[in-house]
């Protein structure tokens, strides 16, 4: 470390330029006299050197636990005291987070952050709609369907149940304005997915349906259901853009999005919507598999890997699917039973984390836990997860493991979210009326399940020292 620290030292002016030398989660934050002597090109070559930010001040990024050895060396060359600067957790957790992510900046990665993308938009009114169908239904069971003529409890309801009807045609604008297609052409394909009587692939000539080609079978408008119409947005654009660059400059208004449709459709109808109907029940199979037949054990399983996607951002492929299951036309009439045994993973978190509070003496690991365990609570679990559980390693581990109790309790209780919202307390809001209690319980077990696992196995001083440094209270 020490030749490391004197080549820095060197590459940023020498002791004279140094006026100030400092330490944070992972970075030596120097305070220069004059910026224009920092050789940067060469400084991000250095051995060592995970990057550079040059602002006021010079970052240089070395990562967990070597920062502090670093940091020493270099503070007794330049002679000056080593200064520590104090962090947020959601800031050290927003360092951490883009470098645990850059570690798996794959195509594949990328490819399902922009799936997440076209959904993310939708999730108010998702989360809107949810809410109002399931406080309808308690409120129909509760007045024995009393409101039914009122016309202001009515038109609530029908706010909410629009929404899921044409949902596929917001999927579809979204995902061909998302790969660079025309939102509208898009929201035609998505259009596909949803059954209205006027639909001329759905008359009947002659009192016989009109069959389809190959399977010989009459078209379904759900088949595939969301899948099916997030598929046909991406194609839309594709084809589009194809057409768009073989088409002459004179004809591509008009021309282009006319081939777009017609040769869209067709192939959709064909072979999109029968391959998202074989996925989407292929999903659904094996998500019913892990409920069903597998039970408790299931739980465990789905709660206790849950955080690991989490933590490398793969999570966001199963926004259609939570989507999917909350839409009230969907297999499951709009109770996703899959979202409370994921939410548990948080409370985990929770749990190690007071755990490691309670336990550990090292000051600045308590500061960012004493930080991050309030918007853990409240269903927040990134400051947590990436400034404190991750960068230790061992707490992650028994966070994820000690949610898997909250995650058989969830089976157990036989929890189901109308909606899609955050976990811990906030998570109370989206539960099936009349489940908060239990709940609160599943949720508890998660804490109960991190807390004792990581306190018994994981609390690590020697690695709480090397990341966070040594000092103790």
């Amino acid at each position: 470390m020490n030749e490391l620290a004197s080549r820095i030292l060197s590459l940023v002016g020498g002791k004279d330029n140094v006026l100030a030398n400092a330490t944070c989660m992972t970075r030596l934050r120097l305070t220069l006299r004059d910026l224009s002597l920092v050789d940067q090109e060469a400084l991000r070559q250095v051995e060592g050197v995970m990057g550079l930010v040059v602002q006021d001040q010079v970052q240089v990024i070395l990562g967990p636990g070597k920062v502090n050895q670093v940091g020493s060396a270099f503070a007794q060359l330049t002679g000056l005291s080593l200064g520590y600067e104090e962090l947020a957790a959601d800031q050290v957790a927003k360092t951490n987070k883009v470098q645990q992510k850059a570690k798996y900046d794959k195509p594949l990665q990328r490819f399902l952050q922009r799936i997440a993308n076209i959904f993310i938009p939708l999730l108010p009114g998702i989360i809107a709609a949810g809410m109002i169908n399931g406080i309808a239904n308690v409120i129909n069971v509760s007045n024995q369907n009393a409101w039914a003529g009122e016309w202001w409890f009515q038109a609530i309801r029908t706010m909410g149940w629009a929404l899921f009807a044409f949902l596929p045609i917001y999927v579809g604008m979204n995902a061909a304005k998302e790969f660079k297609g025309s939102a509208v052409l898009g929201g035609m394909a998505g259009a596909l997915s949803v059954a209205v009587p006027s639909m001329p692939l759905l008359a009947k000539v002659a009192d016989a349906p009109i069959l389809l080609p190959i399977t010989n079978k009459a078209f379904s408008p759900g088949a595939g259901g969301l899948l099916a119409a997030l598929f046909m947005g991406i194609f839309f654009a594709y084809l589009e853009r194809a057409i768009r660059r073989i088409m002459p400059d004179l004809l591509d208004t008009f021309f282009t999005p006319l081939l777009t449709v017609v040769v869209g459709v067709l192939v959709s109808v064909i072979v999109i919507q029968p391959l998202a109907a074989l996925v989407t029940d292929g999903i659904y199979a094996s998500l019913d598999y892990f409920y069903t037949q597998l039970g408790a054990l299931g739980g465990f399983i789905l709660s206790v890997g849950f955080l690991p996607l989490v933590s490398v951002g793969l999570h966001q492929a199963l926004t259609p699917i939570h989507t999917m299951l909350n839409n009230p036309q969907g297999p499951t009439a709009g109770v996703n039973y899959l979202l409370p045994i994921l939410m548990m993973a948080g409370g985990g978190q929770v749990g190690a984390g007071l755990a490691l509070y309670l336990k550990s003496r090292n000051k600045r690991l308590r500061q960012l836990t004493r930080d991050s365990l309030p918007v853990g609570i409240l269903g927040i679990g990134e400051p947590m997860m990436y400034a404190v559980t991750l960068p230790l390693g061992k707490p992650f581990i028994t966070a994820c493991l000690g949610s898997g109790l909250g995650g058989v309790l969830a089976v157990l209780f036989h929890l189901g979210a109308v909606s899609q919202g955050v976990s811990g307390l906030f998570g109370l809001l989206i539960m099936v009326p009349g489940t908060q209690i239990s709940y609160v319980i599943a949720m508890l077990g998660a804490y109960l399940g991190g807390f004792v696992l990581t306190w018994f196995f994981g609390v690590d001083e020697a690695r709480i020292a090397q990341v966070y440094g040594g000092d103790k209270q």
